[in-house]
This record gives structure tokens, C-alpha cells and sequence, in this order.
């Protein structure tokens, strides 16, 4: 593998490496395009493993700031997201196609509780 092989796949790794990042990735991969308030509610649901409606305001609040302020930024770095905060649109971009295999991989686990169960190595 080659220097710039290695540093696009530390930067795939590093930024699925949070559950929010991944938490927003997983909605835009099944619907392509969101807004910043149904993707903070359902984030904050994944995070909690709660039903959309069991959020609270302060939860959303919280969501909202680390999206706005870290996430949604760092994607758009990478050229895996574009977004508008006037509008709240969120929408995949060109990048996405570089790390969807790797998210799928992430998702695939998440889904499955006998992998995420497993004990710290």
C-alpha cells in the first residue's frame, strides 16, 4: 500500500471512529439528503437506543452543538457531506463513495449485538 493509500484509509478509520459521524452517515447512505433537525433526533435516538420521540430537548440541544460544531464541519472537510445550516439541508457528496464500503462494514456490526457484545481486547 502506498503512502497516500494508507493516509486516505487513517482518514476513513478516523472519522467513522465516532458513533455520531457514523450515526449520520448510516441515515444519508439509505435516504441521500436530510435536515439538521431529523438528522439530530435520530442520531440522539441511535445514540440513546431510545425511540425518536423519548428525546428530550437538552439531548437534541447537545446533538446539535457536536454536529454543527464538529461533525458536520469535518465531514464537509473530506468532501463526504455538503450542508447548508440557513437551509438545514444535508446531502451526500462525491467523497461518500470512498468510505460507504467501510461504513457498511461498521453498520453491518452495530446491527449485529452478538459482535458488539464481544469484551475488550
Amino acid at each position: 500500500m502506498n503512502e497516500t493509500n494508507a493516509r486516505r484509509m487513517e482518514a476513513a478509520c478516523s472519522l467513522l471512529a465516532k458513533s455520531e459521524r457514523r450515526f449520520l452517515l448510516y441515515q444519508l447512505a439509505d435516504d441521500e439528503r436530510a435536515n439538521i433537525e431529523d438528522l439530530v433526533t435520530q442520531v440522539a435516538a441511535w445514540e440513546l437506543d431510545a425511540h425518536r420521540t423519548a428525546i428530550d430537548k437538552e439531548t437534541r440541544q447537545r446533538v446539535y452543538v457536536s454536529l454543527v460544531h464538529n461533525h458536520l464541519p469535518r465531514l464537509a472537510d473530506y468532501d463526504i457531506i455538503d450542508y447548508d445550516l440557513r437551509s438545514g439541508d444535508i446531502v451526500l457528496a462525491a467523497g461518500f463513495d470512498d468510505i460507504k464500503p467501510l461504513l457498511e462494514q461498521f453498520r453491518q456490526t452495530e446491527d449485529e449485538p452478538e459482535i458488539r457484545e464481544l469484551p475488550p481486547l
